[in-house]
């Protein structure tokens, strides 16, 4: 399909790097990596090497990743084997109120079963929760603290580094949900107190059905798939070698990438935020004005349904959100654009233009150009707009 495609905080397209690198993974190299022949010794170097690939990115120990089946399964073990392997110590978990669902259900059911205490920290109307925050809500019973990197909704980068030190200072474990970020923004796991960290593949490039948990040595966690002892024990299952080669190829060109594509794309983000903001009336430039990811740009549109926007975007051959990819089926508004403070009639009108590689400058001036004119049909259908109208 051609078009253009501005919604790469949902997936991306998977690198022809990427791709070219799986190919005989899926053919003839195709062994078990627990196989002591040749077939299963090629596919283990595969492994290997992939490993070795995203613990560079991370900063980390090729020895401190454990494969997974992508970002959710990863959240799930961090905090399920994180809250199982330490219930000597307590079972309270403090997170936020903006937290990807694969934290928040996770929390959620752990609640329902008995097994957990969470308090969910508020945030600002930027979507940052503070080191203090955390800091107050730690108690003697605590053994762990998720905080997200940055938001999937609105981009919004924590200040995880400071958060990390917090918890390093009073001895609880520092998970962070890095699905957006990873292969994105600079990451050292060292240097930004990081105890455990999740991570998909198919957010920067590489394929689906394959991500990643950071585990710091030393941290002990019991896993929650048991078999054959894969990944230290920490994850049984033979491994996806093809996605785990797609992911480490990923990482390794994310790495030679990520200083050039930083730059590139946060001009064309602050430009299709000025821009649509100075072309739309009443429009709510939603998350941190800096403190961002450098391809997100989120804003809510005053008496509109996001998406009415979005259907009207695709007859355009634009493609864009109204928020994060798993829940955009929902009629319910936002959890993070709520939680931030912003009005349940206005959270209805959310929208989010995630930038990628093949982005360019013409396509988001031709966005510029096209939205502003959809708004002004929607809302002359619009009986709170014509109220407004009315009113004035």
């Amino acid at each position: 399909m051609t078009g253009i495609y501005l919604d790469h905080a949902a997936t991306t397209p998977v690198h022809p790097q990427v791709r070219e690198a799986m190919l005989p993974y899926l053919g003839d190299a195709f062994g078990n990596p627990s196989s002591i022949h040749h077939w299963g010794q090629q596919a283990a170097a595969a492994v290997a090497e992939g490993r070795a690939a995203l613990a560079e990115l991370l900063r980390a120990e090729p020895t401190e990743i454990v494969f997974t089946g992508g970002g959710s399964e990863a959240d799930n073990l961090a905090l399920f084997g994180v809250l199982d392997a330490n219930r000597k110590k307590g079972n309270h978990i403090v997170t936020t109120a903006i937290e990807h669902h694969a934290v928040l259900h996770t929390c959620q059911a752990m609640e329902k079963r008995g097994l957990a205490r969470v308090t969910y920290l508020a945030v600002d109307e930027h979507g940052l929760v503070h080191p203090e925050q955390v800091a107050e809500a730690i108690t003697d019973q605590t053994v762990l603290v998720s905080v997200m990197h940055a938001n999937n909704e609105v981009g919004t980068i924590a200040p995880i580094e400071g958060i990390g030190a917090v918890c390093r200072e009073r001895g609880v474990l520092f998970h962070t949900d890095a699905v957006q970020t990873v292969g994105h923004v600079p990451i050292s796991v060292r240097a930004q107190n990081i105890d455990l960290l999740s991570l998909s593949a198919h957010k920067f490039y590489g394929p689906k059905g394959c991500g990643a948990l950071f585990v710091r040595r030393g941290v002990r966690l019991t896993p929650l798939i048991y078999g054959g002892g894969h990944e230290r024990g920490l994850r049984s299952g033979t491994e996806n070698v093809p996605g785990i080669v797609g992911l480490g190829t990923a990482a390794r060109l994310a790495g030679e990438e990520m200083p050039a594509e930083i730059a590139r794309l946060s001009a064309l983000r602050d430009r299709l935020r000025s821009g649509l903001a100075a072309a739309i009336s009443e429009v709510t430039l939603t998350g941190h004005p800096t403190q961002r990811l450098p391809n997100n740009a989120s804003l809510c549109v005053r008496y509109v349904e996001g998406e009415s926007m979005l259907l009207n975007l695709d007859m355009q051959g634009i493609g864009a959100s109204s928020g994060s990819a798993c829940t955009s089926g929902s009629l319910e508004a936002s959890h993070v654009l709520l939680a931030m403070g912003i009005p349940h009639e206005l959270a209805h009108g959310s929208l989010r233009f995630s930038l990628g590689r093949d982005n360019t400058a013409q396509e988001v001036e031709q966005v510029i150009a096209v939205l502003p004119p959809i708004v002004r049909r929607l809302r002359e259908m619009s009986p709170l707009y014509a109220g407004r109208q009315a009113e004035s």
